[in-house]
């Protein structure tokens, strides 16, 4: 078991805070090779065969994930590294909003939120990408309770739904399928969705790559990696 941070966009935190998004898929980097009868050559410990020998999987059962995601904090901290955020002397960070929300709070070590007077509330500065985002400022917590190797298009509608669909009502009544709203008038699939998810993500053409993924099924906590007891 380890804790790891995990990289997410606004509109999958989105679907992790409503509950619907408990699945993610990652390309495997590299690729496997040795396949045996068409999947990769697995050695039951959590890696994979690939042309320079055993490649560990970088996600296993026990796990916990923390979610980095896009963020901004006040204009006047703009020049300040992210590592700096953090006052020990006063025991709680820098003012964070939260990009998929716009919730302007920080979260400190002991759980609670606090929203600064260094600056205007609404006087927010740059936007922060993801993968600089503090641990301490994380709110979501992933707990990882099963990792597959399969190839990308070889997922089914239950686990496009548990990708974070929003489905529409009504279609299961009338056309006993289940049907996403991806603009007005336009309904996909919930595998057809995953499919227009994923290259407007990965870019044009990355799903009929057809690559082989890690997919990862998690329990979702709502708080900061470091009051999870």
């Amino acid at each position: 078991m380890a804790d790891r941070p995990i990289l997410f966009s606004a509109p999958t935190v989105q679907a992790l805070l409503a509950g619907r998004k408990t699945q993610t898929r990652r390309i495997l980097k590299p690729q496997p090779n040795m396949l045996n009868g068409g999947r990769p050559l697995n050695n039951g410990r959590g890696a994979y065969s690939t042309e320079a020998g055993w490649k560990r999987i970088r996600f296993a059962v026990g796990d916990r994930l923390y979610v980095r995601e896009h963020w901004r904090t006040f204009a006047s901290l703009d020049v300040t590294p992210p590592r700096d955020l953090w006052s020990p002397n006063c025991g709680h960070g820098a003012g964070i909003l939260y990009i998929a929300d716009g919730f302007g709070l920080a979260v400190t070590r002991e759980g609670e939120r606090w929203s600064g007077d260094r600056d205007d509330p609404a006087a927010f500065g740059k936007h922060r990408q993801a993968m600089h985002m503090p641990r301490w400022a994380s709110r979501l917590t992933l707990l990882v309770t099963g990792v597959r190797i399969q190839r990308l298009q070889d997922i089914s509608e239950e686990d496009a739904i548990a990708e974070g669909a929003e489905l529409s009502s009504g279609f299961s009544m009338v056309s006993g399928g289940q049907m996403v709203k991806i603009a007005a008038g336009t309904y996909l699939s919930p595998v057809a969705w995953y499919h227009w998810l994923w290259d407007q993500i990965n870019g044009k053409g990355s799903w009929e790559a057809n690559p082989w993924v890690v997919a990862v099924t998690f329990d979702v906590l709502k708080q900061n990696i470091d009051e999870v007891r």
